[in-house]
């Protein structure tokens, strides 16, 4: 889908919460559990999507918490039918992980009618802004992400032209980090795009488009691809070409044991620390604190998790390099940067 729909599709989204957000939300529901029951809507398959899920699960059995797992396979109707499914339930909470603002601003707007705390991740602060209200808001900092990459390219691979392989031009990450990265290069003047292309997060297209770049005879050093299994593809064809590392650069994004793979093994030059298991652990606990009222379910509560750049010479500190399996270093970390979320 072009980027016009999904504008079109925010603006009715936008109108319907202006048309039905009177009422202030609770912060709580008001079918009682004896039990605490979220629900937790997930936007696809990816690896990515279910370290979330583990994280959160993670989080809710060390709080004693039941959870209720939907996923919307990448389809808006589902997504829909997922949102009514969690409301009629009768769930204490919900935490939307959203594919599209649309779908993240349709949860906000049901949760509000229904007097249930919404949780949002990695919607960029996007439903918000559009007027909903929800308890919080769970991001990684895409911009500062994005930046970072154009930082690292003007000081070690100055004046050679760079390419992208995006994510998905509906998600609001993919948005902000293409974003922020293109425009830090214009204002850095020492990298130049030539080439972007959405993937879609599938390590096949992925491999397609940079076929089609290779083929193209356009120059270039740097390759930003906007995920470590498909930068792992993408490295495998560009091995076989041999391309890689000469005259190629690959970075990608993420940091999971896939990338941590290909930085040890010199495959990837730059990464960014990303552990979707710890964003899960911290949006279940701001919902954990706005179902027992701590946090007000309208207030939009922002908690944005820290850029944490990696390089092969990075180590294997996981204070550094975060891991994606939930465990230990998730509750330290969290107490550092989010210690106020950590209250029973």
């Amino acid at each position: 889908m072009k980027r016009l729909s999904m504008f079109a599709a925010l603006a009715v989204a936008v109108a319907a919460v202006a048309a039905t957000a009177t009422t202030p939300a609770k912060s709580a529901p008001t079918k009682a559990h004896s039990q605490l029951v979220f629900g937790y809507i997930s936007p696809g398959p990816d690896t990515w999507y279910q370290r979330d899920v583990d994280g959160f699960k993670y989080a809710a059995a060390k709080y004693g918490v039941k959870v209720v797992v939907l996923n919307s396979q990448y389809d808006q109707q589902k997504e829909l039918a997922n949102i009514q499914s969690l409301v009629n339930q009768g769930v204490n909470g919900i935490s939307m992980f959203s594919f599209n603002t649309n779908g993240a601003i349709q949860t906000a707007q049901q949760g509000l009618k229904a007097h249930i705390p919404v949780v949002l991740t990695d919607d960029v602060g996007h439903a918000i802004k559009s007027g909903a209200k929800v308890a919080a808001s769970i991001d990684f900092n895409w911009s500062g992400i994005g930046k970072s990459y154009a930082d690292y390219m003007a000081k070690t691979w100055p004046g050679e032209n760079f390419a992208m392989l995006a994510g998905n031009y509906q998600a609001p990450p993919t948005q902000i980090l293409d974003k922020a990265l293109q425009a830090e290069a214009k204002k850095l003047g020492s990298n130049k795009l030539v080439y972007i292309q959405q993937t879609m997060y599938n390590p096949a297209t992925a491999v397609n488009l940079a076929s089609d770049l290779v083929s193209s005879g356009k120059k270039f050093g740097p390759l930003f691809v906007m995920n470590d299994d498909m930068g792992a593809a993408v490295a495998r064809f560009l091995k076989g070409k041999g391309l890689l590392n000469n005259p190629i650069h690959l970075m990608t994004e993420n940091g999971s044991p896939v990338g941590l793979q290909m930085l040890k093994n010199g495959q990837l030059k730059y990464s960014v620390s990303s552990s979707p298991g710890w964003e899960g652990m911290v949006a279940f606990l701001a919902l954990y604190q706005a179902a027992k009222g701590r946090i007000s379910a309208t207030g939009n509560a922002q908690y944005m998790l820290p850029v944490i750049p990696i390089t092969p010479e990075s180590g294997g500190n996981p204070l550094s390099v975060v891991p994606w399996v939930p465990g230990q270093v998730h509750w330290t970390l969290t107490k550092k940067y989010f210690p106020q979320l950590l209250k029973r």
